[in-house]
């Protein structure tokens, strides 16, 4: 079979149907230009020739170029650019035929996919939430090179295209409408073709793109233009606060969008193929491809779930109506899960299920949810005092306190239906520990949900040692079906990502007592590309929060008589936050920490840190910045290491999503892997030197990464 399908009708209109062989859609792969131009010369000998209808025999319309070509090219040479240009030639030649030219879009249209749409004269897209069209690449730390930001410009205006292109949105056949990308829509598959040729026939002279009319405008003006200057100083002013320039795609799109309206079209297409060729071999697009593409594709396909039937929870009871429980209660709701949100007095039951009713009305004034929807979620949580029976799924959200936890568990099992399984949404505490309060520790395992829960959408799923490969494949369904994404890993001590994140709360303290400027540490941490500096966010989750898990776990080192060392480097957080609580200063929710806080919720840095700084080390920008990433990697590459995380995929997504790990750099193991595997052993080794042991890399821990070279689940 061929990959394009050519059909012309009695009517002169050609339909191409793409059925790209041997792939499960339509890609821009070695095969698509050599075929788009044999296709091209055809049509362009064609006698009698009408229209063209560009339509897909597969369930997507286009999908864009093939990134398994993009990550493996290491290089912007002047063979990536004339490959750029020739793909981007028989897009030229398309739009030039002198007939009119409709995309009929069965399905998803994105990046190259819908480039190929912005060259037809029309688009169609069939009613479908599944016909998203877009150009996202700059999440995946490019741009779209085949014309996209050209002619998305010259399409929409500047002011309209910015937004879609900095934001890679994807949108649905409504909103694309409204926009301008699509151009019709139409309630049935089969009546896309049909409808495409009818416009044809009606506008046989429609072939003429607007920018190949003699004394086009662009929309909204052109870049000299007062509203379009502004829009590009306030647009560069947004990258830098967003991005911190550490993500050079947003800014060459930017870039190559106001350029392309100073300069003929032609010149404007090249220079787009540019700055795309320069992109393809950047660290941060072989980042954003190996994990927000193929990582994400991995986990959402279930790479790493035991085999077996789909399985999906009717019913769920959480047990705890405080912030988390509360947050979890939501998050079902939102699923359309039924939940029993219990607690010991109906009154904190019922505000829990308060917390929801609060998110509605936020949401319904920002006009993304009506009443009646706000009616049908709250619907779905019953508050209460007591286990109802036969819950398929019940989380515990409970107090951090083992002895509590233990009793929650015992008393409440015995609620579960009979292929019902039980989650604790505890943070540190051993699975295979709290499993024992279980009659059947085979159905017990770790839900570990972030917060804030309805913002955080990922659940780190922990297996203990009993926990059957059964309910590891219902609760990784259970987090698929409220729509978040599981990340698997291992029991231990603080599992991964408390484990990761207390060591950058910790490095944040060493720093303090290092020497090093509060206002200098949150800096670096803001140039390094985390969200939040570590002393605001140990304000946020709160010092005694902190103390108390300390507190948990020697307790439970002594109740079981041994010696964890969980948190064992992380000596400046006690040296640190022990003496601040004594002083009254326990985080933002007790009035103060590493911060002071007026009552408009401002803050300003507490001038009493200055006390814990027990050295007058001259620390570098750099150097703290690098302190704070390679602290992360190296806990991450221990986890890593000893078993408790699986995948390198899992590692990546769960340390940016659930962490905060710089998303620029792919994940904490991408992170290594961007700088290269030997030139990261060799910084930290001189970290080690300069800072101590906690920078060392436990012995044939990159053993594993330099016997592989692909990052897969």
């Amino acid at each position: 079979m061929e990959d394009f399908i050519y059909d012309k009708d009695a009517a002169g209109i050609v339909t191409v149907t793409m059925n790209m062989q041997g792939q499960g859609a339509n890609t821009m792969n070695k095969r698509f230009e050599p075929g788009m131009r044999a296709l091209l010369d055809r049509l362009e000998a064609e006698e009698g020739l009408t229209g063209v209808v560009f339509a897909s025999a597969k369930s997507t319309f286009f999908a864009g170029g093939d990134l398994n070509d993009l990550l493996a090219t290491d290089k912007a040479d002047q063979a990536a650019f004339e490959f750029i240009e020739a793909n981007k030639l028989v897009y030229r030649r398309l739009e030039r035929l002198p007939v009119p030219v409709v995309a009929a879009i069965n399905g998803a249209a994105l990046g190259g996919g819908f480039e190929l749409c912005l060259a037809c004269n029309r688009r169609i897209v069939l009613d479908s939430p599944r016909a998203i069209t877009g150009l996202p690449e700059v999440t995946l730390g490019l741009l779209p090179g085949a014309g996209g930001v050209v002619r998305m410009t010259a399409l929409l205006g500047l002011e309209k295209a910015l937004p879609l292109l900095l934001e890679g949105r994807q949108l649905k056949p409504a909103k694309a409408l409204e926009t301008g990308l699509v151009d019709e829509i139409v309630a049935e598959a089969d009546q896309l073709v049909p409808t495409a040729k009818a416009w044809i026939t009606a506008n046989p002279g429609a072939h003429q793109q607007p920018w190949d009319t003699k004394g086009f405008r662009y929309p909204g003006g052109d870049a000299l233009h007062p509203r379009i200057r502004q829009t590009v100083v306030a647009s560069s002013a947004m990258l830098f606060a967003k991005t911190r320039g550490l993500m050079p795609a947003p800014e060459r799109i930017l870039d190559v969008a106001v350029n392309s309206m100073r300069m003929n079209f032609d010149a404007a297409l090249r220079f787009e193929t540019r700055a795309f060729i320069g992109l393809v071999p950047t660290p941060q697009a072989k980042a954003a491809i190996t994990t927000f593409f193929f990582g994400m594709q991995a986990i959402k396909g279930g790479a790493v779930r035991p085999a077996g039937d789909r399985w999906k929870a009717g019913s769920a009871t959480v047990l705890g109506a405080g912030m988390m429980g509360a947050g979890i209660a939501y998050a079902h709701a939102k699923a359309g899960l039924p939940t029993a949100l219990l607690d010991t007095e109906m009154t904190k039951a019922e505000k829990g299920k308060g917390y929801s009713e609060t998110l509605c009305d936020k949401a319904i004034k920002r006009g993304r949810m009506s009443d009646a929807a706000k009616a049908a979620l709250l619907g779905q949580i019953t508050p209460v005092t007591q286990a109802p029976e036969g819950s398929d799924l019940i989380i515990e959200a409970v107090f951090e306190d083992i002895d509590l936890k233990e009793k929650v568990i015992k008393d409440t099992f015995g609620t579960l239906s009979d292929d019902g399984i039980y989650g604790s949404n505890t943070s540190t505490l051993p699975i295979s520990v709290l499993a024992k309060a279980c009659p059947d520790p085979t159905r017990f395992i770790g839900l570990h949900f972030f917060s804030p829960v309805d913002k955080m959408k990922v659940v780190e799923i922990i297996m203990g040692a009993q926990t059957s490969q059964d309910t590891l494949r219902r609760a990784y369904d259970y987090v698929q079906q409220i729509g978040y994404m599981p990340i698997v890993v291992n029991d231990s001590r603080g599992f991964f990502t408390s484990r990761v994140f207390g060591t950058y709360l910790d490095e944040g303290c060493q720093l303090l007592v290092d020497g090093m400027a509060p206002v200098a540490i949150e800096r670096a941490a803001w140039a390094a590309g985390m969200p939040v500096g570590p002393l605001q966010v140990f304000d946020e989750v709160s010092l005694i929060l902190s103390q108390k898990v300390r507190e948990t776990h020697a307790a439970l080192d002594a109740r079981l008589g041994v010696d964890s060392q969980f948190g064992a480097q992380n000596t400046a957080t006690v040296a640190v936050t022990d003496p601040m609580i004594e002083m009254g200063r326990g985080g933002r929710h007790y009035g103060g920490g590493f911060y002071d806080y007026d009552a408009a919720g401002e803050r300003i840095l507490w001038p009493g840190l200055a006390q814990f700084a027990k050295r007058n080390a001259e620390i570098t920008h750099q150097d703290a910045i690098d302190r704070l990433l390679y602290r992360q990697a190296i806990e991450t590459l221990r986890c890593l290491h000893e078993g408790v995380l699986m995948t390198e995929v899992e590692a990546n997504l769960g340390s940016i999503l659930a962490i905060g790990f710089p998303a620029h750099t792919g994940g904490a193991i991408q992170f290594i892997r961007g700088l290269g595997i030997d030139a990261f052993a060799a910084r930290a080794a001189e970290l080690a030197a300069q800072y101590g042991d906690r920078f060392a890399i436990p012995e044939g821990a990159l053993d594993r990464l330099r016997e592989s070279k692909a990052v897969a689940a």
